[in-house]
C-alpha cells in the first residue's frame, strides 16, 4: 500500500508542477484517475444524491422512452457557466434542441454542451466537477 500511497504523491507533484487539472495514467493493470478541484467549490458530495450518481458507480438503465445525452469529449463536467450561477438546467426542466446543458472543461477550454433532444430532463447524471469521458451519458431526456 505504501509503494501505491508514493505513486499517487508522484503523479500529484506532476499535475502541481505542470499546472494540470486531470490525468489519467494505466501502469501494471492499475489505472489512477486524478482530478484537482477547487477548494472554494463545494465537496460533490454536498450535491443532492438524487441528480447524478457518484464517480464510477453504475447506474440503472434509463426506460426505453428516454433519450440518452451523451459526453461528445472527455472533460469536467460542469452544471453551471461558473461557481456562483445558477445551472443551465434541473432535473424536470424542458430543454430544447440546441439549447445548453452544460459545459465540458477540456485543456482549458470550456465547450458548451448543446441538447441533441427536445424533451424533459429526468436525470443528470454526472456530479458538477467530475471527469467524464466520451461516450458517457450526462443527461436522460424524455420526449
Amino acid at each position: 500500500m505504501s509503494d501505491e500511497k508514493a505513486r499517487i504523491e508522484t503523479l500529484l507533484g506532476i499535475m502541481r508542477e505542470y499546472g494540470l487539472d486531470a490525468l489519467t495514467l494505466r501502469v501494471d493493470g492499475s489505472t489512477y484517475e486524478l482530478v484537482r478541484r477547487d477548494p472554494a467549490a463545494p465537496a460533490p458530495a454536498s450535491a443532492p444524491a438524487a441528480v447524478g450518481s457518484p464517480a464510477g458507480a453504475p447506474h440503472d438503465e434509463p426506460p426505453p422512452n428516454v433519450r440518452r445525452m451523451t459526453a461528445p469529449l472527455v472533460g469536467i463536467f460542469y452544471r453551471s457557466p461558473s461557481p456562483d450561477a445558477a445551472p443551465f438546467i434541473e432535473v424536470g426542466d424542458r430543454v430544447e434542441t440546441g439549447q445548453v446543458v452544460c459545459i465540458l472543461e477540456a485543456m482549458k477550454m470550456m465547450n458548451e454542451i448543446t441538447s441533441d433532444y427536445a424533451g424533459i430532463v429526468t436525470r443528470i447524471l454526472p456530479q458538477s466537477g467530475q471527469l467524464v469521458t466520451a461516450g458517457e451519458d450526462l443527461l436522460w431526456i424524455e420526449p
